[in-house]
């Protein structure tokens, strides 16, 4: 955990010392031993956390090394993904029950509805209602209980708001929640419930209380959103298929170039149809700013009836100025749009996979969650991790890890990894030491004594010259005292 929050560097070393690889290739094949046991449980058999680390970390390269790319393939594989799907088909099913109720059964009948296909939608629309929506309900509590106890909350601001919200899935199912309870507050049916007493049919849509007063058609335009909010959050399906997935990821990282160009192209369509309002001219379809705006918006898009350039050639201050936006917006705008996508779609593709990885190992992190100990159990016998490994055929090794077969030129290798020592293997003899061990030990005591050398003959030599310069100076001393000595007798003989 330290690691993966703090030295993120130091994870590559560590995940390469999990791998073996034999340096004998049997029919182009290669034995390579991942030893996972310990990234998958923990001392007490649980789910260990190191996905969940790993996922937290965001870092697109750790996240498809071989060794978790091993152990968290495995998992989806053999587990995780049946109980994601289980999950996702009660949501496909209400999907399902919802196209039938908005967007089929309103379309059987031209006329009239009979009792058969009122019934079958006011069941389906209810059953929208409880079994979709109050799952939504009860998800949202859900989440915004946790971040509650945990505290997860980022400000905004001066605002608050859950963590979960930044979950683009969870704000999706917030969203869908939202439009699926203003369908019920503006669900005809419900308006039109008290005139069955009268001369009204049962479960009817048509009535003086919704005819007339605009909820048939708010409450159509909300069927729409919520279909496609709907279609939106299946996009978590694309988790069964890596490819898929960062194909999806790489859509969405190259919508901020778009979003660039579209408002590129909004800002031009005002200014041109502003500019072309001003203009004295006889052509309809620029005779005011909506129009105009309209009109250019349609040129761009190719839906310009092709008969109304007529009009607009005879307007040559009106042909200049739709000629020139033409030449900036559809040669301009659009050529560099394709190039922003591709060079945007090359930048960041390299990294898109490991997105990916990323996200299905979120998913398999909540995945988890609910599933059983029994069934956890089950699947870690399955890995008959507590068996021995073979190195070699007949080499047996070490337990804790499962052995797969590579081809041999994927990670040709000539050194075996495998240090091999004569003698007990008792648990109490001390660890052998290894001759690389004794060269670089030896290493460091000559480069020692070299330097306690040097270090001596610096200090010899410089209190050599100190004493030789002190040995000078005495017998300066004494040869001036002498020569004065000398002096004086001298001067006494003379006297």
């Amino acid at each position: 955990h330290r690691l993966c929050a703090d030295a993120t560097a130091l994870l590559p070393t560590l995940l390469d010392g999990l791998i073996w690889r034999s340096k004998l290739a049997i029919s182009s094949q290669r034995r390579v031993n991942y030893y996972v046991k310990h990234v998958i449980q923990d001392g007490d058999g649980k789910f260990n956390k190191a996905l969940k680390w790993f996922v937290d970390a965001q870092d697109p390269k750790i996240i498809c090394h071989p060794v978790v790319v091993l152990f968290s393939d495995m998992i989806w594989g053999r587990l995780a993904n049946k109980y994601f799907f289980a999950s996702r088909c009660y949501f496909g099913a209400t999907l399902l029950v919802f196209i039938v109720s908005q967007s089929i059964l309103q379309h059987l009948s031209d006329g009239k509805e009979d009792d058969t296909q009122r019934i079958a939608t006011f069941v389906c629309r209810v059953f929208i209602y409880i079994g979709s929506m109050g799952q939504l309900f009860v998800n949202q509590v859900r989440y915004l209980v946790s971040n509650c106890k945990t505290k997860s909350f980022v400000s905004v601001g001066c605002i608050k708001v859950p963590e979960y919200l930044f979950d683009m899935q969870k704000l999706g199912a917030l969203a869908l929640l939202t439009v699926l309870f203003l369908m019920c507050t503006q669900e005809p049916i419900f308006h039109c419930a008290a005139e069955v007493g009268g001369n009204g049919d049962l479960f009817t849509q048509r009535c003086p209380s919704v005819e007339g007063t605009g909820r048939q058609d708010a409450y159509s335009a909300l069927s729409m959103i919520a279909l496609l909010l709907y279609w939106g959050l299946l996009v978590d399906l694309t988790i069964f298929s890596m490819r898929i997935s960062a194909y999806t990821l790489v859509c969405g990282r190259v919508l901020s170039e778009l979003g660039l160009f579209l408002g590129g192209m909004c800002f031009l369509v005002l200014a041109f149809s502003s500019s072309i309002g001003a203009l004295k001219h006889k052509s309809k379809d620029f005779s005011d700013i909506p129009k105009g705006a309209l009109s250019l918006l349609e040129i761009t898009l190719g839906l310009f009836p092709t008969e109304h350039f007529m009009s607009v050639q005879k307007e040559v201050p009106v042909l200049i100025a739709v000629s020139l936006f033409i030449i900036i917006v559809t040669v301009f705008l659009l050529n560099l749009l394709v190039a922003q996508l591709n060079g945007a779609y090359h930048a960041i593709y390299a990294d898109m996979v490991g997105f990916a990885r990323l996200t299905r190992g979120t998913i398999i992190v909540s995945t988890l969650a609910g599933v059983s100990d029994k069934r956890w159990n089950r699947f870690l016998s399955a890995l008959k991790l507590e068996e021995k490994l073979e190195f070699n055929e007949g080499d047996i090794g070490l337990a804790g890890g499962i052995q797969v077969l590579e081809p041999s030129s994927a990670n040709p290798s000539a050194v075996d990894r495998i240090k091999r020592f004569a003698g007990s293997t008792s648990s109490r003899m001390p660890w052998p030491a290894e001759q690389g061990d004794i060269d670089e030990e030896d290493k460091f005591e000559r480069l020692e004594k070299v330097i306690h050398r040097a270090t001596k003959k610096m200090t010899g030599g410089r209190g050599g010259k100190k004493r030789g310069a002190g040995s000078s100076s005495l017998g300066q001393g004494s040869s001036s005292g002498q020569g004065a000595s000398g002096g004086s007798a001298g001067s006494g003989d003379s006297e």
